[in-house]
């Protein structure tokens, strides 16, 4: 996969993009466990694409979702054993 990012909020820490390989959209988050640092990636429709490119600020409230893993059925990739923690 290959995950290319659209726009960055950089203070809130996320971002979002597309994955080039498939056209999907996505949402991602760092997230870090005990051995490593890395992004979390949850797919969102074109709708919510545009409407988050338009004013990235309205991504919020699916960012604490994804946060507290309460948007898990959204995930591109499933995360190992060792999952990590939003940072």
């Amino acid at each position: 996969m290959k995950f290319k990012d659209i726009a960055v909020n950089r203070q809130e820490r996320y971002s979002i993009g597309v994955e080039q390989e498939t056209g999907r959209f996505f949402l991602s988050i760092p997230v870090s466990n005990r051995l490593v640092d890395y992004e979390e990636y949850y797919e969102i429709s074109q709708s919510e694409f545009d409407a988050f490119r338009h004013n990235l600020s309205t991504a919020l409230p699916l960012v604490q979702r994804c946060r507290h893993r309460q948007a898990d059925d959204r995930l591109m990739v499933t995360p190992g054993s060792d999952r990590g923690v939003a940072l």
